[in-house]
């Protein structure tokens, strides 16, 4: 059978851009489908813009820091309207830069959204096009509870558009995104109340790091209101009214209300159905009130139907933007670069960026000890203030981890809270994932003085 293309890719985000431009490099004809700016959740409303508000966010507690060092710092106001109009610019920016890599790739980007007709069959429009293969990296959407009044939440794809700067945001959700933009916000200089159903943040990562960032979180300012759900949202002349489940808690009063309880797969619309494609649940527990719905794909990311694949948010696996980048690649590889293999998901690194910031790679202490027992596993860790701030009068504290198995030495996890732990941690990673033992990192010379040194010095 004559096909349109040997490679269909439905959503142009960093999986499919990512297996589009490799497919085309070892000779295959691609196009690629999207009804969005190109580029996908971490370029349009994820990492990137993001990223952006986070270095902005640092600038107020910078200027306070510089007093501390003798400069003198008059006073300091943030354009809201300049500050939001130079991230829609950047993002767009980097939206057309991809369209570019695209046309230079001899990829085909084909405006609108596709859905299946069957399983070598998408239609886009009013137009039918064949494949031979087709590639599902559609992404996430954020996800809502079903609280009376929802629709007055924003998610995090609208809190990049706030047309002015809330004086009071209240956020529901304590996962790294809910996480994340309470510490942004706050940095910002807005009022923050973060509501959490569980009586600690950033469920799934080690215990050292949620206690860390957020005792961090709770000295910044942030008011955090824990065991408690919203039950209900209204409009009142003061702004949005959040009803909360515990009795003795007052409603809290905010002028924006954003949700932040988890993302789905973002299949709606895909009729999935008609080209036999199996849905599963999540491999994990969505960080809200929801679960999530997910494609099934094996190692290869191969679907139900042997010539449908999907990577990237879409599927049960990590969602983290590196990750399916890493998996659109090891596609093309196998289906069209005649070297078969797997992504491993396996000590992937990853950072959460609140304020502190914390970042980690590997097994977290309790999965370890599930793993080899309370006896089977060493930990190392290290508690400290860092040098910049003894001028600065501030009481921020770094936190340094090692998990290492106490039988073969083996360093399986590194965890870190405070400055620069991004950073940091990716550095780390490469030796975590090449195996080094505790006795490796203890005859690695520190580079003095650093915060990075105390990961080779912790005894």
């Amino acid at each position: 059978m004559t096909f349109d293309y040997d490679l269909f890719v439905i959503g142009a985000g960093s999986g499919g851009l990512a297996a589009s431009k490799r497919a085309a490099s070892y000779g295959a004809k691609v196009a690629i489908a999207e009804h969005d700016l190109v580029g996908g959740t971490c370029v349009i409303r994820g990492c990137v813009p993001k990223k952006l508000m986070v270095y902005a966010s640092h600038f107020p507690s910078l200027f306070s820091d510089a007093a501390g060092y003798g400069w003198k710092v008059g006073d300091a106001q943030l354009d809201w309207e300049h500050f939001i109009t130079s991230i829609d610019k950047e993002v767009k920016r980097l939206s057309q830069l991809h369209i570019s890599f695209l046309e230079k790739a001899g990829v085909t980007l084909i405006p609108g959204r596709a859905s299946f007709v069957d399983p070598h069959t998408v239609e886009v429009g009013d137009r039918k096009i064949t494949a031979d293969k087709i590639l599902i990296a559609v992404g996430g959407k954020p996800l809502k509870p079903d609280v009376p009044g929802i629709e007055y939440a924003i998610t995090s794809n609208e809190i990049f558009l706030l047309k002015e700067q809330p004086k009071h945001i209240a956020i529901i959700g304590a996962g790294y995104i809910g996480t994340e933009f309470a510490a942004i916000m706050r940095g910002l200089g807005c009022q923050v109340t973060q509501i959490n159903r569980q009586n600690q943040i950033l469920a799934g990562f080690d215990e050292d790091i949620r206690t860390g960032i957020q005792e961090g979180m709770s000295n910044h300012g942030i008011r955090m209101i824990n065991n408690t759900l919203v039950t209900a949202v209204e409009s009142v002349p003061e702004g949005l009214k959040l009803s909360l489940s515990e009795e003795n808690q007052e409603p809290v009063i905010a002028d924006v209300f954003l949700a932040a309880t988890g993302r789905v797969p973002n299949v709606d619309g895909l009729s999935l159905e008609n080209a036999g494609i199996e849905i599963v649940a999540s491999a994990e527990e969505g960080h809200g009130y929801g679960t999530a719905k997910a494609i099934a794909v094996n190692e290869y990311s191969q679907t139900s139907q042997p010539n449908i694949f999907a990577v990237g948010d879409v599927t049960d696996r990590l969602n983290l933007t590196p990750v399916a980048i890493g998996e659109g690649r090891a596609f093309a590889d196998s289906e069209f670069g005649n070297n078969r293999r797997e992504f491993s998901h396996h000590n992937v690194p990853t950072a959460i960026f609140s304020n502190p910031e914390a970042a980690t790679v590997g097994l977290t202490e309790a999965e370890a000890k599930a793993k080899l027992g309370d006896d089977g596993v060493t930990i190392f860790r290290t508690r400290f203030r860092p040098m910049y701030y003894s001028l600065t009068g501030a009481q921020e504290k770094t936190m340094m981890k090692l998990v290492v198995d106490a039988k073969t030495d083996q360093v399986l996890g590194a965890h870190m809270v405070g400055d620069y732990a991004a950073e940091i941690i990716q550095g780390i990673a490469i030796a975590v994932k090449m195996g080094a033992t505790k006795k490796d990192f203890d005859a690695t010379v520190g580079i003095h003085p650093s915060a990075a040194e105390e990961f080779v010095t912790m005894r």
